[in-house]
């Protein structure tokens, strides 16, 4: 039985990544979203545990402060009974005090480790950060890519005409220059239909005033 379920994970998983394959493939921006949607949910992880550590560290400050105060406050009440010849009072004060030394002692170690480590955290928080970072310039930098890619296969499929000119894009530019040719065409008919018999008067008229010109007189 294991080992059937360990073949059925194992189909499982070579499925998924295949399909991921493929989707990387078709949409190679989508797929970079998603490990960045992934990433900024670590870092936000991170981010958190700094936090954390940062008011563990301000909470070992306060017990420690706390702890030295009572042990001279201790220190203090163990002199005035000493004094006093309250042995019993001495001793307790005594005991007290050093309770509440070690107590310090032992608070200022986990302390400064706690330092120790929101150091590192805030370095690797900072690390992660700028490696966010450059992910979203790499991404910029992708899409920029790939506008490219898809604008030149486009201007290609425009501007690269297979076999006779029977690319579907290169023909709508071939019918609108012929559209435009016959317009022109068009126009240029009307206008000599429209002025033929001024210009043709006019060429009468001066064709007669130079012949009247050559008569001698």
């Amino acid at each position: 039985m294991p080992n059937l379920f360990q073949r059925i994970k194992n189909t499982v998983m070579s499925d998924l990544h295949e399909a991921l394959d493929k989707k990387e493939k078709k949409n190679p921006i989508s797929v970079l979203n998603h490990y960045l949607r992934q990433c900024e949910n670590e870092v936000e992880k991170v981010r958190k545990l700094v936090e954390r550590q940062y008011l563990l560290k301000e909470e070992f400050t306060k017990e420690y402060q706390q702890a030295v105060k009572l042990a001279e406050k201790r220190k203090h009440q163990a002199e005035v009974a000493s004094k006093a010849s309250e042995t019993e009072l001495y001793e307790f004060a005594l005991q007290e005090q050093k309770y509440y030394d070690e107590r310090a002692e032992r608070i200022a170690d986990l302390k400064l480790k706690a330092v120790k480590e929101l150091d590192e955290l805030e370095r690797k928080y900072e690390e992660m950060k700028h490696k966010l970072k450059d992910m979203y310039i790499k991404r910029m930098e992708l899409m920029g890519r790939e506008n490219i890619a898809r604008a030149h296969n486009k201007m290609n499929s425009v501007l690269e005409s297979s076999s006779g000119y029977n690319n579907a894009s290169f023909s709508k530019f071939d019918e609108i220059e012929t559209y435009l040719d016959q317009l022109e065409h068009g126009v240029n008919s009307s206008y000599y239909r429209n002025t033929i018999d001024a210009k043709i008067a006019k060429l009468e008229k001066e064709m007669k005033k130079e012949e009247t010109e050559a008569i001698p007189s």
